[in-house]
C-alpha cells in the first residue's frame, strides 16, 4: 500500500504522509515515495509544495521497527547505514533542496526525523495542537536527518544543543517563539488560515520566489561580495520574466498583480 498521497491541483502540489498505524513515521518506504513525489513535482507546473501528515500527526520520527532489526542483525553496521540511514537522511535533504517554495502543515506531533522533515520546508504553519521535538536521545541516538545543519540555522547553536540535549517536546506557542513554527493558527481555523497563506505563495511570482529561496538558503555561506553578485545575477534573470513586467505594471496602475508563473 502506498504511504504517500501526492496531488497536483493547478499551481500547487500537496504531499501527504498516510501511514497512521506508524504515526506517519519516516520509514524507508515513506522516504522513497517522498523522494519520488518531489521529483515528479519538480517536473510539473506547480508553483509551491505543501507537505503534511494524515490523522492528526505530521511525522512521529524514524522507523522503530527498522531500528530493532538493526539491533538483531548480524550485518556490518556500515552496510546497514548505507541501506537505511542514508536514504532517509537524503530524503530530508531532497525536501530542503526542492527549488520550489515548500510549506509544512503541522497539525500534530513532529518528532525526531519528523521534526527535521518539517523544518526542511521553507515555512512551517502549525495549529495550536502541534508539537515538535528533537528528542533523538530518547532512543539513544545522535541527531540525524539533517538536524545538525537545519536546527542551528533556525535557532542558533546553543539553543539547538539545548533542544537536542533535553529532548523537550515544545508546544506550538514555544515553537513559534523560537522560530521553529513560522505561524500558529487556532486549530479550528487551521485549514482555512493555512490555505489562505498557501494561496498567496502559490499565486506569487514563481521565478522570483525560486531565486529568492536559493539566495536565502546560500546567503549564510557566502561573503557579502558573493551575495551581491548572486543577487544581481538573479535579478538579471527575473527581469526577463512576464511576472516582473506584470508586477511593475500593476504597481504603476495601483492594482494587485496577477502573476502566471512565467
Amino acid at each position: 500500500m502506498p504511504v504517500i498521497d501526492y496531488e497536483l491541483r493547478g499551481d500547487r502540489a500537496t504531499v501527504t504522509i498516510t501511514n497512521p498505524e506508524l504515526r506517519n513515521a519516516l520509514t524507508l518506504d515513506t522516504a522513497q515515495e517522498l523522494t519520488d513525489a518531489f521529483e515528479a513535482i519538480e517536473e510539473s507546473d506547480a508553483s509551491c509544495v505543501v507537505l503534511e501528515g494524515s490523522s492528526g500527526t505530521f511525522c512521529a520520527g524514524g522507523d522503530i521497527e527498522l531500528m530493532m532489526e538493526g539491533l538483531t542483525s548480524e550485518r556490518e553496521t556500515s552496510e546497514l547505514m548505507e541501506e537505511a540511514a542514508y536514504p532517509i537522511n537524503q530524503t530530508v535533504q531532497r525536501v530542503y533542496e526542492c527549488p520550489l517554495p515548500t510549506v509544512a502543515k503541522v497539525d500534530g506531533p513532529a518528532y525526531g526525523a519528523g521534526a527535521s522533515l518539517a523544518i526542511a520546508c521553507d515555512v512551517v504553519l502549525a495549529s495550536e495542537q502541534a508539537e515538535i521535538s528533537f528528542g533523538f536521545r530518547r532512543v539513544g541516538l545522535s541527531v540525524d536527518s539533517g538536524t545538525s545543519y537545519l536546527l542551528p540555522r533556525m535557532v542558533g547553536e546553543n539553543t539547538a544543543k539545548d533542544l537536542v540535549y533535553s529532548g523537550d517536546v515544545l508546544d506550538a506557542a514555544a515553537a513559534e517563539e523560537l522560530g521553529l513554527f513560522n505561524r500558529v493558527y487556532p486549530t479550528e481555523e487551521f485549514e482555512e488560515r493555512a490555505g489562505d497563506y498557501i494561496e498567496n505563495v502559490a499565486t506569487g511570482p514563481t521565478v522570483g520566489l525560486q531565486h529568492s529561496k536559493r539566495l536565502l538558503q546560500r546567503g549564510l555561506d557566502r561573503s557579502f561580495d558573493e551575495v551581491i553578485d548572486a543577487e544581481v545575477d538573479a535579478i538579471g534573470s527575473v527581469f526577463e520574466t512576464d511576472d516582473f513586467a506584470e508586477g511593475v505594471e500593476a504597481f504603476l496602475e495601483g492594482r494587485t498583480p496577477e502573476f502566471d508563473g512565467r
